[in-house]
């Protein structure tokens, strides 16, 4: 992808345990073009926020990036100094955390957050702090009234949304975005999700979109990656992904979730749990879950296969058997997506 701003190479993180090391994130690589949306999707503890924060370079002990690389608009933050990264994080990238609450000081108000970050990166006239805090508030619909307030006074949606004003105070060219809309209701979750869509097409920044919903983003991301016990499973277009899916454990997932229009359809979920990581299967991750599992699959490690303009990590489509269809079992997810897809539209 030559207009790539950002560009993950190989990325593994491990958390360092008394035992065997438990690998949350594998030999991950992935591109992100400037302004685009991209989704990373999968069930808890596949290591989504994982490598979110190897991203972010926000990783904490006992939590380690192994191997692998970070280039951010041509730097591997991977090598850089804790000065380095203050200088470049918040400016040219920033983060959403998953709860707001937590994210926020409870003891400072809104607008002493937002002079903090400010005069960390060389902004000390109040005049200008002020002014910039009222335009980002006002950009996600908060009235700068509210630049007075504390976190606890604010709706879970409002404090969702004042975290996306500080995260653009800088306007970045990228920024990270781990379930920002994990504690909010369906309604919230759908107006703040167009807000960010909407703030995207106006400014232009990049985003990485974390979430175990997949119908969250089948609406608003460009691409999908599908992650599956630290892995990419799948990744690809994302209407191609919900049209068509590939690997049999993202049509468990499109299976998973229902849909709020049309008949009632049977769900299926996906039988089991994720594995331990610290003790992994032997063979492909999922085969000890995937209904079309076969005995060379608890025994060889799938590649990412590159297929029909996607990548998908599973037998089906290794080189003796390239061209195979879509995973059998995918239509109702696929109706159900396609149905919600276009009432949204209307």
């Amino acid at each position: 992808m030559s207009d790539a701003i950002l560009e993950v190479r190989e990325l593994s993180v491990e958390y360092l345990t008394r035992g065997e090391p438990a690998q949350a994130v594998a030999d991950v690589s992935l591109e992100l073009a400037a302004g685009e949306f991209l989704g990373v999707v999968g069930e808890s503890g596949c290591g989504k926020s994982t490598l979110l924060f190897a991203i972010a370079q926000l990783l904490s002990p006992p939590a380690e990036i192994s191997r692998g690389e970070v280039v951010f608009k041509g730097q591997n933050m991977v090598q850089m100094t804790e000065k380095q990264l203050r200088s470049v994080r918040w400016k040219d990238y920033s983060v959403v955390m998953q709860s707001a609450m937590n994210a926020l000081n409870p003891v400072k108000s809104i607008a002493a957050q937002f002079a903090d970050a400010m005069r960390a990166h060389g902004t000390r006239a109040k005049a200008d702090i002020t002014k910039r805090s009222r335009e980002v508030l006002e950009l996600v619909g908060i009235d700068p009234v509210h630049l007075s307030s504390f976190p606890h006074q604010l709706s879970g949606g409002m404090r969702q949304r004042a975290m996306i004003a500080m995260a653009l105070l800088f306007s970045p060219e990228l920024i990270l975005m781990d379930e920002p809309t994990s504690a909010l209701d369906v309604v919230a979750q759908r107006s703040l999700m167009v807000q960010i869509k909407e703030l995207q097409r106006e400014l232009g920044f990049a985003i990485v979109f974390v979430t175990h919903d997949m119908s969250l983003v089948s609406h608003f991301s460009d691409r999908l990656v599908v992650m599956y016990a630290g892995q990419v499973a799948e990744l690809g277009p994302t209407r191609e992904v919900f049209d068509a899916p590939m690997h049999p454990y993202t049509v468990g997932l499109l299976e998973a979730f229902p849909s709020i229009y049309g008949p009632r359809v049977h769900l299926d979920g996906i039988p089991g749990s994720p594995p331990d990581l610290a003790a992994l299967p032997s063979g492909c991750r999922f085969h000890p879950r995937c209904a079309r599992c076969a005995p060379a699959c608890s025994t060889t490690v799938p590649e990412l296969y590159a297929v029909a303009g996607r990548e998908v990590r599973c037998l089906l489509y290794s080189a003796g058997r390239k061209g195979a269809a879509a995973v059998p079992g995918a239509a109702g997810a696929r109706e159900r997506a396609v149905d919600d897809e276009t009432r949204s539209d209307a």
